[in-house]
């Protein structure tokens, strides 16, 4: 069997593909949200801002207790407790580390409302539960003067 060897002389350059995808003649795509709508916030944008909020508030609150303390954000736990079920949070005090599970706090919290104000509400009372586990403290004591006007 031959082999057929192609001349460098006929051979064309390689086509570019992919540059501003212009296909069919319609031009470049544009951004989803379009050039005057602000960009578009997730949920794992809104669960961070509201954990790093809600930290922000408790540290201002216990300086002393808190200064030290990592406070992580993770997908979901790596196993499923038998007795307890899947775990919102994990209080490491040795090592002075909190981590927040967003996803069995977003998708496994039943509500009564399914709006931002009681999924906000949601993640600041884990936070809140969270941090109390740490320092050995009722929940409703980390902040008392917040909820004053209840």
């Amino acid at each position: 069997m031959s082999r057929v060897r192609r001349s460098a002389v006929s051979t064309p350059a390689p086509v570019q593909r992919g540059r501003g995808r212009d296909r069919h003649g319609r031009g470049i795509r544009s951004s989803a949200t379009g050039p005057y709508l602000p960009p578009l916030q997730t949920r794992i944008d809104n669960f961070d801002m509201t954990v790093a909020s809600t930290v922000d508030y408790l540290r201002s609150v216990w300086p002393e207790q808190l200064g030290d303390v990592r406070f992580v954000v993770a997908a979901g736990p790596s196993s499923v407790l038998p007795a307890i079920g899947v775990e919102r949070w994990a209080v490491n005090a040795a090592e002075r580390r909190v981590v927040f599970y967003r996803l069995p706090i977003q998708r496994l919290t039943r509500l009564h409302r399914n709006d931002d104000l009681h999924r906000r509400m949601v993640i600041e009372s884990c936070v809140f539960r969270a941090i109390a586990e740490l320092l050995g403290k009722d929940p409703w004591d980390l902040a008392p003067d917040r909820f004053r006007h209840f």
